[in-house]
C-alpha cells in the first residue's frame, strides 16, 4: 500500500514549493520568484504527530498553450488523478484573480477532496482578506504563511484530520530503506536525460522539452524490474559555474550533486552529436569522487554520421579513462532503441560493487601480478580486503611503492576479477 497522496495545485507563483518545503520542514523544492519554476511532479515524505504521507509539489495549473507549459499541466493532471487530497493554494497578496477560479474549477472537477490554503497570510489584516476566496467553492480557508512558519502546525493538523485513516500500517515503509538499488542519471542539459528516464520506467514522468534546463529538481521514481527494484533520479544538468545563474540555477545544481553522492551507480548521459566535453570530463570527475560505478550512455547515436563514430567513440575513451572500464551504450532515447541494454548493464554493476575476493585468491594474484612485473622499489608481502561497497583492497608492504606500480596493482586486479566498471580503492600500510 502506497502512503496517501496530498498533491499541492494553483496557479503559478502563489508560493506551492515554498508550502512543500514548511511542510516538509527542510528546502527541498527548488523556489524562486519567477512564473513557472516547478515543471515536474515531485514526492515529498512529511511525518507529523505519527501520520506519514506524501506532498507532491507540481508545476500547478498553467493556462498559456505553450508546448512546455501543456507538460507541466499535463504532469499535475496525473498526480491529481493520484490524489487522496488536493491543496488548492492561492495568495492573499494578489487577490482572488481569474487564474485562481480556473485552477479551482480544474481541480474540483477531478472529484478529488480540496483543501483551500490562502498562503502569505502574515498577520491578522491579510487573514481577513483571505475570505473572499470563498466564493472559489473549495471551503473554508485555512491561512498560512509557507514564508515565515504562521498556520503551518494547524494545516498539517487538518491534513492529518482528513488523511490519517488511509496511513498504510505497514513496519520499514520508509522509502529510503527499501533496499532498491539507487540509479542517478547525471549529465550536461539538454543531452536527453529526461527523455531516457521516461524511457526506462515506462511513464513520462519528467517534463521533456528542446529546451536546456528544464528539468529543475531531483525527481526519484520507484520501479520493480527483473533485476530487482531500481529506484531512478532523474536529476537537473549540470552546467559549468561561470554559465549557473545564481538562485534557480545554482540549487538545481545542489540537487543534482546531492543526486549523485546518495546513488549506488550513475548513469552519464553524453549527448553523441557532440561528444564527450570537458564538462562531461568534469561531470566524470565528480561521480569518480562519489565513489560509485557507472554507465556512459551515448545518447542520439542515430544522429551520428557513421564515418563520424570513431572519432564520437575514441574522445569518449580519452576523457573519461579514469573510469576505468565503464561500459559504453549507445541509444536513441526518442525512439528507445539500445534503452533496454542499460537494465543488465546496471545488474552487473551492482554485482561488482560489492564483490568480495577470498584472501587467497587475493594473495595468489598479488604473487603473480609480482612475478610478472616486480616493483622498482619494494615488495607487497601480502594483501587483504577490507570492504566492499566499492572493493578496497589493503596492502602490506616493505619499503615504498611507486603511484605508477600501485595503478598497475589495481589494473591488475580489476582483470584478474573481472571487476568491470566498479572503482577500487587500494590502500597501503608499511611495516
Amino acid at each position: 500500500m502506497k502512503k496517501p497522496q496530498v498533491v499541492i495545485v494553483g496557479r503559478p507563483n502563489v508560493g506551492k514549493s515554498s508550502l512543500v518545503n514548511r511542510l516538509a520542514a527542510k528546502r527541498i523544492a527548488v523556489v524562486e520568484e519567477h512564473r513557472g519554476v516547478t515543471r515536474d511532479r515531485k514526492a515529498v515524505e512529511v511525518e507529523w504527530t505519527g501520520t506519514t504521507f506524501d506532498v507532491v509539489d507540481t508545476g500547478g495549473w498553467l493556462e498559456s498553450g505553450s508546448e512546455l507549459e501543456s507538460k507541466v499541466s499535463k504532469q499535475a493532471d496525473l498526480a491529481l488523478s493520484e490524489a487522496d487530497l488536493v491543496l488548492l493554494v492561492v495568495d492573499v497578496l494578489t487577490g482572488l484573480v481569474d487564474e485562481d477560479t480556473h485552477a479551482a474549477r480544474w481541480a474540483l472537477r477531478s472529484g478529488r477532496p480540496v483543501m483551500l490554503v490562502v498562503n502569505k497570510v502574515d498577520d491578522t489584516l491579510h487573514e481577513a482578506s483571505s475570505w473572499e476566496f470563498l466564493s472559489l467553492g473549495a471551503g473554508e480557508p485555512h491561512c498560512i504563511s509557507a514564508l515565515h512558519g504562521r498556520g503551518a502546525g494547524d494545516l498539517l493538523d487538518a491534513i492529518v484530520a482528513q488523511v490519517g485513516a488511509l496511513q498504510p500500517n505497514m513496519p520499514g515503509d520508509d522509502m529510503t530503506e527499501d533496499g532498491a538499488l539507487r540509479v542517478a542519471l547525471v549529465g550536461r542539459p539538454n543531452v536527453g536525460k529526461s527523455t531516457l528516464f521516461n524511457q526506462l520506467i515506462g511513464e513520462e514522468r519528467s517534463v521533456v522539452h528542446d529546451m536546456p534546463g528544464t528539468t529543475r529538481d531531483a525527481i526519484d521514481t520507484l520501479i520493480e524490474t527483473e533485476q530487482g527494484l531500481i529506484r531512478f533520479i532523474d536529476t537537473a544538468g549540470m552546467r559549468r559555474r561561470a554559465k549557473t545563474e545564481a538562485g534557480l540555477e545554482t540549487y538545481a545544481v545542489l540537487r543534482s550533486l546531492d543526486a549523485l553522492d546518495r546513488a549506488d551507480i550513475a548513469i552519464l548521459v553524453i549527448d553523441a552529436t557532440v561528444g564527450a566535453t570537458g564538462q562531461d570530463q568534469r561531470l566524470a570527475e565528480r561521480i569518480s569522487a562519489a565513489g560509485c560505478p557507472s554507465l556512459v550512455v551515448l545518447n542520439k547515436w542515430e544522429l551520428v554520421p557513421v564515418e563520424g563514430r570513431d572519432s564520437v567513440l575514441a574522445g569518449v575513451g580519452e576523457k573519461l579513462a579514469f573510469l576505468g572500464d565503464a561500459p559504453v551504450i549507445k541509444t536513441t532515447a526518442t525512439s528507445g532503441k539500445g534503452v533496454h541494454k542499460i537494465l543488465p548493464a546496471l545488474s552487473i554493476a551492482a554485482e561488482d560493487y560489492v564483490k568480495r575476493v577470498p584472501t587467497g585468491s587475493l594473495n595468489r594474484a598479488i604473487r603473480d601480478l609480482q612475478m610478472k612485473q616486480p616493483a622498482p622499489t619494494g615488495k607487497i608481502r601480502y594483501a587483504v580486503q577490507g570492504a566492499s561497497e566499492p572493493p578496497t583492497f589493503t596492502l602490506f608492504v616493505s619499503g615504498r611503492l611507486p603511484t605508477t606500480y600501485l595503478r598497475y596493482v589495481e589494473r591488475s586486479l580489476r582483470e584478474r576479477f573481472e571487476l568491470g566498471s566498479t572503482p577500487i580503492r587500494v590502500r597501503v600500510r608499511t611495516e
